[in-house]
This record gives structure tokens, C-alpha cells and sequence, in this order.
């Protein structure tokens, strides 16, 4: 039997702006590393070559060299081949010249790890063309072709390998106006279809588009929100259905960032995860935060300034989960997901949470990860 030919690539700069409230990393990479951002995009795809280590023998990765993918799959002791020299300072162009290499051999799976700006890459050349697989290593995540975790991307490799029935589908490639999502405006777009394998455990949906329209539900979860602030420093994350927790209070909102609240009043806006680590040492938290609409996600999209050690900090207890029943219904039963980064911490945080509905309205909702499974 031959080998399984697993196409590798790894945008270094993917994620990046993330950590430091940059809300995405084009075109800004080097603000963020001088922020002090830290590239974890090969940390991602580690997580889920991780799964499929076992199998290595029966693995070809066929990659670019460097932090493209070398480095770490000959790290791990996977057969490495370099069908592309990238340089020292990559960017989309080198994505885009890997995939065109890539589409000369006969790949079983293309595997990247990158956010909505690197499957807009990769479709760019591959289109419909060889069956891919994303591992969410960036700060905008719209595109259905991503696992929901890098563990869960593992997972979907090894059904392969172990030769599991996995079909393949077309999964939309979106992405967002990044200047305009600095300013709080999410303008999506949709780019195209790419085939991806079709395991709803383990890959994710495309977000749900537009606002929470029904304004008296938000105003009633507000009202409940605020109830339970008592005497907290207040982390509150983004999202609309927080967003209408700051707007009855009357105070400023990042929709799409991390502000700080206590005693009903603005602390700080737009924080950084090492502002907000900062600002909350020795402090009595809590932490506010919703999921995104359709995927279920409520760590590890968007959401990066909420670093695993700030998390820690808070504790399970004190993490207040906002959701309209429209979007917990949409999951379809679906648990929430989260994806920190950090998959010991991950674990620690699996569990039924009371899930703020309305006001002294609750409903009880796993809160789980694929990757324990």
C-alpha cells in the first residue's frame, strides 16, 4: 500500500493580531509582533498532527520548507518532502505558489493552518480541485472549511487513514473586510466552495450572518447580565448579544473586541490579552461572553485577547454564558465548544453551564470538545 499523501502548509503570521486586539492579521503582522504577539499558528497544526503521530510510517508530508510546514513535520518525525523555498518574510503570495506546487502531486488531503484570509489563499489556486482540510490557527474564522478544533482537524486525518467511509462536501470559503472589522462592521463575503471532508463532529458550519433582531429578548438577558455583576471587575467579550449588556448600560462597546467594566461604569476598552492580565491581577472576575451564531463556539473565535491564563484567573464558576434560544435552537444540539488553545484547560471546562436566556430566565447547555471524545 502506498503512502498517504498529506499536503502541509502553515501561514506563520495567521493569528497574530488576535492576543493584541488587533481583530486580524492582514496587513498588520508586524504591528502585532511589535505588540508583542507570539506566532502559535505551528503550534495549531502540532495539536493535529499530534493525532495522527501514530501513523507517521504510513505518512508522506510533501510541504513548503521552513515555518511553512518543514520544520515542524520533520520535528515530528513525519517523511518530509519540500516542493517549495519559502522565504524568511512570507505572505499570501507564498500560500498561493505552495498550493500550485501541491496541485502537481496526487494528495490525498490538503491540511493548512491559517484563518479566513488563508482559505481565500488556497482556494485561490486549488478551487474545487483536491479535497482540503483547515485547522483554525487565525482571528477570523467564517469559512465551513476549518475543524472546529486543530484536534478535531487531527481527528478527521485519522479517519482517513483508518480508512473510515468520510464523504466529501462543498463548504463555503468567507471572509471579511478587515479594515471595516477594526471599525466594528462585519462585512462578509462569500469567495467561493472548496471540497472538504463531510464529518459535522469535527468540521465546523459557516457562521450565521446578521444581528439578533429581536431587541427585547437582548434587553432581557441585559437586564439579567447586570444583575449578576455585583462587585466584579467585568470582562466583557464580543459579540451583539454583550453588546447589548454595554448598550444598557449606556456605555461604550466593542463589538468586536474585550472592555472591562465594574460598578456599572467603562474601566477600559479594547483591551489586549496582556492588558487585560494586567488589569485583572488580584481582582474578584467575571467573565461575559456569547457563542458565535451557527458554530457554537465560545472560546477561541474572535475572541483571543481571552488568553487560557486570563481564563484560569476567572475560574469556571465565575464564566456568565449569554445566548438568545434563537441560537442555541440553530445548533441543533450541538454542544457550545471551546477551543482556548490550551487543551488541558479545554478539558477543565467541559461541563453544563446556566446559560442566560432572558431575565431570571435560564436553560442548562453542554458546554464540550471533540477532542475528549
Amino acid at each position: 500500500m502506498g503512502k498517504f499523501r498529506l499536503g502541509l502548509i502553515i501561514n506563520p503570521l495567521a493569528g497574530l493580531g488576535g492576543s493584541v486586539g488587533l481583530k486580524g492579521s492582514d496587513g498588520v503582522a508586524s504591528e502585532a509582533i511589535a505588540k508583542g504577539a507570539v506566532p502559535k499558528a505551528d503550534l495549531r497544526m502540532q495539536q493535529a498532527l499530534t493525532v495522527i503521530e501514530p501513523y507517521k510510517a504510513r505518512i508522506e508530508v510533501i510541504t513548503a520548507s521552513g515555518d511553512m510546514g518543514e520544520k515542524l513535520a520533520k520535528e515530528m518525525g513525519f517523511t518530509t518532502r519540500v516542493v517549495y523555498q519559502a522565504p524568511s518574510e512570507t505572505g499570501a503570495q507564498d500560500t498561493q505558489k505552495v498550493v500550485s506546487e501541491l496541485l502537481n502531486e496526487t494528495l490525498d488531503l490538503l491540511l493548512f493552518a491559517g484563518g479566513d484570509g488563508t482559505a481565500r489563499d488556497v482556494y485561490a489556486i486549488a478551487d474545487d480541485n483536491i479535497p482540503v482540510l483547515g485547522v483554525p490557527a487565525g482571528v477570523k474564522i467564517h469559512s465551513g472549511v476549518y475543524g472546529i478544533t486543530p484536534h478535531a482537524s487531527g481527528m478527521v486525518v485519522k479517519m482517513l487513514l483508518d480508512g473510515d467511509l468520510v464523504s466529501l462536501m462543498s463548504a463555503d470559503v468567507m471572509d471579511i473586510d478587515e479594515i471595516a472589522f477594526r471599525d466594528g462592521v462585519v462585512r462578509a463575503r462569500r469567495f467561493g466552495e472548496m471540497l472538504v471532508p463531510a464529518e459535522p463532529r469535527y468540521v465546523q458550519a459557516v457562521k450565521m450572518g446578521g444581528k439578533e433582531s429581536d431587541e427585547l429578548v437582548l434587553a432581557d438577558i441585559a437586564a439579567e447580565a447586570i444583575e449578576q455583576m455585583e462587585d466584579n471587575l467585568c470582562i466583557m467579550g464580543s459579540g451583539s448579544t454583550v453588546a447589548a449588556v454595554m448598550s444598557e448600560l449606556a456605555l461604550d462597546n466593542t463589538l468586536l473586541g474585550v472592555d472591562v467594566i465594574q460598578d456599572e461604569a467603562l474601566v477600559a476598552s479594547d483591551l489586549s490579552a496582556s492588558e487585560l492580565l494586567q488589569l485583572s491581577e488580584n481582582k474578584a472576575l467575571k467573565l461575559f461572553i456569547t457563542l458565535i451564531g451557527g458554530q457554537g463556539h465560545i472560546l477561541g473565535r474572535g475572541n483571543q485577547q481571552l488568553s487560557p491564563e486570563l481564563i484560569r484567573r476567572v475560574g469556571k464558576d465565575n464564566i456568565v454564558i449569554l445566548a438568545t434560544k434563537t441560537k442555541l435552537k440553530a445548533l441543533e444540539g450541538r454542544p457550545l465548544i471551546v477551543d482556548s488553545g490550551d487543551p488541558e484547560l479545554d478539558k477543565a471546562l467541559t461541563g453544563y453551564y446556566k446559560v442566560i436566556t432572558g431575565y431570571h430566565d435560564y436553560v442548562m447547555y453542554q458546554v464540550a470538545n471533540p477532542d475528549l471524545a
